[in-house]
């Protein structure tokens, strides 16, 4: 593995991404790993525990594991926290810490709201992002109701990445309402919402936030087994 880039670098850490299915297993983060952004994307589970287990042999800096979520992915925390849990019984975890979600549902609200801003000339939004599990997928469809309810687009529909609907059968439905010009919403990480540059600094904020938690002997790991988190403010 290689070092982390400078940018994330204040305090030295390593930085792993782990990604479920918003990311599409963490296969959508490749592109933060190429930029030298972070350090590794890896998907939760047995990947995981490699790529951390890897990253403590590499060199003395922290290690901080991101769960890559936008709110949607309702296991991933829960899931990392027990693979790193399971990690520290073999490596310690004086060096390991778990931060706070990349966002929550209320992050992606705002952020797509802010999209939406930009698609003044769209007579109609189309939220996609990939299949998940029945309840999952109707979370995006509350998310999309509130960016309708905030917005000034009277046409917001949700599609689906391997799911029902599909991205063309949302695009036909809002044909089918009238709409001439339909602008796509990402509401995950292909495609991103957000620039390059802001998820390299919501990254940073969680690493920061992070270690200093560290720093006073919390890993975050037993804070997410026990489904709790840390209130933050709203990233960029």
């Amino acid at each position: 593995m290689r070092p982390t880039s400078p940018s994330l670098r204040r305090p030295a850490a390593t930085v792993v991404l782990v990604g479920g299915h918003e990311s599409r297993w963490a296969r959508d983060l490749t592109d933060l790993t190429e930029r030298g952004c972070v350090t590794g994307a890896v998907a939760v589970g047995r990947e995981l525990t490699r790529a951390v287990a890897d990253a403590l042999a590499f060199g003395p800096d922290p290690v901080c594991v991101v769960p890559m979520t936008l709110g949607r992915d309702r296991t991933l925390v829960a899931d990392t926290a027990r693979a790193l849990h399971w990690l520290t019984r073999s490596v310690g975890s004086e060096r390991l810490v778990l931060t706070e979600p990349f966002g929550t549902a209320g992050h992606l609200v705002g952020w797509l709201r802010a999209a939406a801003r930009t698609c003044q000339d769209a007579d109609a939004l189309l939220v996609t992002a990939p299949a998940a599990t029945p309840d999952e997928d109707a979370d995006l469809y509350r998310t999309a109701r509130l960016v309708r309810q905030y917005g000034t687009h009277r046409t917001v529909e949700v599609a689906f990445d391997g799911g029902d609907p599909d991205v063309a059968e949302g695009l036909e439905r809002c044909r089918r309402l009238g709409a001439h010009r339909v602008a796509r919403l990402p509401a995950g990480f292909a495609g991103p919402v957000l620039s390059t540059r802001a998820v390299t600094e919501v990254l940073h904020a969680r690493t920061a936030a992070a270690l200093r938690l560290l720093g006073h002997g919390e890993n975050g790991i037993a804070a997410a087994l026990n489904g709790h988190t840390h209130p933050h403010p709203h990233p960029h």
